[in-house]
Order: structure tokens, then sequence, then C-alpha cells
């Protein structure tokens, strides 16, 4: 197979950046990966990507940086290592959902060096990016979006460039606010059906495409129909670092959210219950022990 443009390096090979890096293999592009987790970088190996020993032999010579990171403390840390190691002209597409502040330092970092962040939040779970069902929210200087388009479509159903820096973030806010929304609704629609006497994977099936039909009802439904967790697509204990960035975005522009506001404590009470390595699919355990404790 023809190789394309890269090598692209990846760093954080978690359950988003694995599945990337993997989709990135599979349309012909040379990859590198790291991670500080020897188990990850040992998966990229076996996906057919190179994995490097640090972040600087990573980047080296790679036009494209895809960060793929879990905290704002770790986009900083990295965009460092970066800057110091990069080259002009190099472009990084931070997929990561962080405060906007803290993308726009790191871009400043790496700006000093003439290297180009740009904020291209995902949406879309693990299961979906596995399989290359993610949308991009890209924004930064349009040129540069414009080059990445290649790499967006080798491991994305679709890509929107939303304009200046920070657009893409603001967009991820609105994408996962729903999120959170219908994954608790998901779960309420399954334990009302178990409670009524009906098959929950048949519920599930039946409902998806009706007008009460979400994605998380087709991606997380069966997980709940079958009350299994894991492997996590999204954990309990991640989702609750978005939940917190979407509430303090909405609160520092006086929007109200009052049905995110309510499915907060929920999420909550997964954690308190021991879901925080489960998927966030785990909400539907949580009702049905609030539904068995208030029967």
């Amino acid at each position: 197979m023809k190789k394309k443009i890269g090598p692209v390096a990846v760093i954080g090979l978690g359950i988003m950046g694995g599945a990337i890096s993997a989709n990135l293999v599979k349309a012909g592009f040379a990859v590198t990966g790291y991670d500080v987790l020897a188990k990850r970088r040992a998966e990229l190996k076996r996906a057919g990507g190179k994995p490097a020993r640090d972040i600087a032999e990573a980047v080296a010579g790679a036009p494209f940086v895809i960060a793929s990171l879990p905290s704002s403390d770790a986009l900083l840390e990295v965009a460092g290592q970066i800057a110091a190691a990069g080259s002009t002209g190099q472009v990084v597409i931070e997929c990561s959902t962080l405060p906007i502040d803290v993308k726009e330092k790191a871009r400043e970092v790496l700006a000093a060096r003439r290297i180009v962040l740009l904020d291209c939040p995902l949406s879309g779970t693990g299961a979906q990016a596995r399989v290359g069902d993610l949308s991009v929210y890209a924004s930064g200087p349009r040129a540069a979006v414009k080059r990445c388009a290649p790499v967006f479509e080798a491991f994305a159903r679709e890509h929107f460039d939303l304009g200046p820096f920070g657009t893409g973030s603001k967009m991820k806010f609105l994408a996962n606010l729903l999120v959170a929304i219908h994954n608790v609704s998901t779960a309420e629609a399954v334990v009302l059906g178990m409670k009524a006497g009906l098959d929950p994977a048949l519920a599930v099936r039946v409902l998806a495409g009706g007008a009460g039909g979400s994605r998380m009802l087709q991606v997380r439904g069966p997980m709940m129909a079958r009350g299994k967790y894991s492997p996590a697509t999204m954990k309990v204990g991640m989702w609750q670092k978005d939940m917190k960035i979407i509430g303090e975005f909405a609160r520092a522009l006086g929007a109200p959210t009052p049905l995110f506001d309510a499915v907060g404590p929920i999420y909550d009470s997964a954690m308190a219950q021991g879901h925080a390595d489960e998927d966030t699919a785990s909400v539907c355990a949580v009702l049905q022990r609030t539904n068995r404790e208030g029967s």
C-alpha cells in the first residue's frame, strides 16, 4: 500500500487516540505515537504503528501531530515538549475536551516556535472512534485546517471548519451537553421498560429508529440492556471533567441549563457507587438501584 503524507504523530494513545492511530494506519498513513503507558505503546505497534520512546522522537519529522490528552496539565506539558522538539510549519491537531483558555495558552507556547495549534475536539464515543464514526469540530487558521483534511478523513466520518480558534470547543460543549442528557434519558427509558416487563434489548432496537431515538440510545442502549459497562468507551471518571467544563462555560455566559443541571447528580451517584472506571452507560445501574431503593 502506498503511504500517504506523514508520518502523523499521535500523542496520547488512550481510548480515542488509540482508535485514531489504528484508523490512520489502515488508511495508509505512517504513524508514530507516544503514551506514558507502555501497554498503549505496545497496542500501537500491534496495530501497525511505530511507538516512540518519548514525545521528541514521536514528533520528529511529522508534519501533523494529533494530541488526545486527559487534562489541562497534560496539554500544557505536551505543548512545551513539542515546542522544544518540533519544527516550524508543523500543525498540532488538539482533540481533547478542555477549557478554551488552556488551549489558548498551549497555542501561544507553540506559536513562539511557529507551530500551529488547531482546536479540534471530537464528537463520538470510543466505540464510534474504532469504526471511524467521529465528527471533527475544527477551528483555527483556515489554511491549516484545509491541510489537515486528508488526516481528518482517515479517522472521522465528517469534519467541519468552524472558524476562529476556540469555536470548535464551544461546539463540542454543546454536543456533550446533549450527550449528558440523552445518555440519562436513554437509561430512564430502559429502566421504565424493564419495570413494565419489556425485553430491554428489544425496546432499544425498536426505539432507536423512532422519533424518540438518539445516537446515545443507539450506542449505549445495548450496554444498558445487557447491564455490562466494560470495556468503557467513555469512563465516568473522565466524563466528570467534561461535565465540569460545560457547567463552567454555561455559567460564565449566564445560559440556563436546567436539564443538564438535573442529570449532574446522577453521574455523581455513578461515581459514588463505584462506576468510575466503567462506561457512562452505567447511569442505568444508578437508576435501577434508585428504583429498587424507592420501591
